[in-house]
């Protein structure tokens, strides 16, 4: 609200009652001297401070008030870590496990308002941050359309990578199996696309970083657990989606685990992914209620001026 005009206004304000009551006194004063018993003004003194009443009223709006009203909404930062293992490439759900992932990630980035910072992590056996958390998700996009398959799979690399993504800082599991304090971040959350497949060994170190940080963990599951084979370095090798696992990440961490087992089941994945919601103060303009309630203050006045006196003032 700006102070000036409010108190400019109200003193203008003050300033017309002031006058009005001089008046009043005067024309009181002149009846009296001419002998002349005054006549009951009580309407006219109504209708005058309705008016003033209006103008007081119409000081307040100018001045911009507003109120704070606390309002849920989606915020924070999101980490999609997108599994490009050479598994990725199988053709259980059409046309490649690896697409199919996109398409889903591309869905749940457009989904997400704003106030939602999304940055792409892809991991394999090791993993690098393609796209630094930004509340601009063209970058994210941009990430996600260059995905290419290739190695192995490391869930645990793909938590930590996550993790430094979204605290700006390199995190590292320690040799002897020591997990690194990062701080709390409640409002961060990692949402891993991938077929569950662990070639690493430090994914439950890595999990326990990410529950004592309070970051949850959704996963989505690519493939069906039957299962296919896939071509690697000329060598088929069966593979399929292992739900127990992933399961398993999601719970620890109070994430969810969201099955993807066709590409029409991955389409509704990104609208039920639940974000959680923040609650902060929005500023809610008022100046229309003050300048509503001030011309019906203004209408009554001038309307109650008009009918004792037939004039506006």
């Amino acid at each position: 609200m700006n102070l000036y005009l409010l108190a400019l206004g109200l003193l203008v304000t003050a300033a017309l009652a002031a006058a009005a009551v001089v008046f009043a006194r005067r024309r009181s004063a002149a009846w009296a001297a001419a002998g002349i018993t005054a006549p009951n003004r009580r309407r006219t003194q109504l209708g005058t401070g309705f008016t003033l009443g209006g103008l007081a009223v119409l000081a307040i709006a100018v001045a911009g008030p507003t109120a704070s009203v606390p309002v849920p909404r989606a915020s924070g930062t999101v980490i999609l870590a997108m599994d490009v293992s050479a598994s990725m490439g199988a053709d259980d759900i059409a046309p490649t496990r690896l697409a199919a992932a996109q398409k889903a990630a591309r869905s749940f980035i457009q989904a997400q308002p704003a106030s939602v910072d999304i940055g792409v992590v892809a991991f394999e056996r090791g993993a690098l941050t393609t796209a630094r958390p930004d509340a601009d998700h063209s970058a994210a996009l941009a990430a996600i359309d260059r995905l290419k398959v290739t190695g192995g799979t490391s869930l645990g690399s793909a938590i930590i990578a996550s993790l430094s993504a979204i605290t700006g800082k390199r995190v590292a599991i320690g040799r002897d199996g020591a997990t690194p304090d990062i701080g709390y971040w409640p409002s961060a959350t990692i949402v891993m696309f991938t077929d569950g497949q662990d070639l690493g060994g430090n994914l439950d170190d890595a999990v326990a970083v990410a529950e004592q940080a309070g970051v949850r963990i959704h996963t989505v599951g690519i493939g069906t657990t039957a299962g296919t084979a896939v071509k690697v370095d000329g060598f088929s090798l069966q593979t399929a989606l292992d739900e127990d696992a992933l399961t398993a990440i999601a719970r620890a961490t109070r994430g969810t685990y969201y099955p993807g087992s066709d590409a029409g089941g991955l389409d509704g994945v990104a609208s039920t992914i639940d974000l959680r919601l923040t609650v902060s103060d929005e500023p809610l303009p008022l100046a229309g209620a003050f300048i509503a309630v001030a011309l019906v203050l203004l209408i009554a006045g001038s309307a109650l001026t008009v009918f004792r006196t037939g004039r506006v003032v």
